[in-house]
């Protein structure tokens, strides 16, 4: 549900998440996988499919970063259980297959450089007006990575990672992190980003204002400043 919307109101910066908002993870997933499964012959471990390899990914890697947002496991449990409950379903796990997976998905997946739809142009139209700063719990150097396969690096002041500030989303502290990188005060700011949890509900505890980006148009109960369905939406915004 949105509330009610101030009009007029100025901002300083803006803060983004980086996957699912701004970089188009699952497309760079897709590709990625389909890769792998060229490469690693999966078609004779009884994978069917480099289609069936990323449903069941994005199946197994939602559920550990969602666990991983409500910090009830690490990032290292992430990388060491997602191939292996991936082959593990298929019948195929093999210890040395999954870390090569794991470490061969991780070294290719953030190259890629799809961006979500008018992201770009959205940046360049905003970097005009206000101060840009990435708010991710992605791993460190894996965002830069990202941001600079994207060619979107130039845009942002600061790139705040979860291992950098030290906390993660939804809490409060490192979105009061990036305020104070700004030096400026909550209100200067608004959030963008993809996640309920995270991004929306983090940002809120910190009273900052918020713009859920949610191009599937999923039905929700929570409480955003503003919602779109794409990002060029921003423009009537901001």
């Amino acid at each position: 549900m949105m509330d009610e919307l101030s009009t007029g109101k100025k901002y300083k910066c803006v803060f983004f998440d980086l996957d699912h908002t701004l970089w188009d993870y699952e497309t760079n997933c897709r590709e990625t996988l389909y890769d792998l499964y060229s490469a690693y012959q999966l078609d004779k471990r009884n994978i069917p499919d480099g289609q069936s390899l990323y449903e069941q990914f994005k199946k197994v890697n939602t559920t550990l970063w969602d666990l991983y947002d409500r910090q009830l496991i690490t990032q290292d449990v992430i990388r060491k259980e997602r191939f292996k409950q991936v082959l593990d379903h298929f019948g195929a796990y093999e210890e040395t297959l999954s870390n090569q997976l794991s470490d061969d998905y991780l070294e290719a997946c953030p190259k890629k450089p799809n961006l979500m739809p008018y992201a770009e142009d959205v940046l360049h139209y905003l970097s005009k007006k206000y101060q840009l700063t990435i708010i991710t719990n992605g791993f460190e150097k894996i965002q830069h990575v990202k941001l600079a396969s994207g060619k979107i690096s130039s845009y942002f002041k600061h790139i705040i990672t979860s291992q950098k500030a030290g906390h993660r989303k939804p809490s409060p502290h490192i979105f009061e992190y990036a305020v104070h990188a700004h030096n400026i005060q909550c209100c200067d700011a608004i959030m963008i980003g993809d996640n309920l949890l995270t991004d929306i509900q983090g940002a809120r505890g910190c009273t900052i204002d918020t713009v859920f980006y949610n191009p599937e148009r999923i039905p929700h109960q929570s409480k955003t400043t503003y919602e779109i369905g794409c990002l060029s939406e921003l423009l009537n915004i901001l």
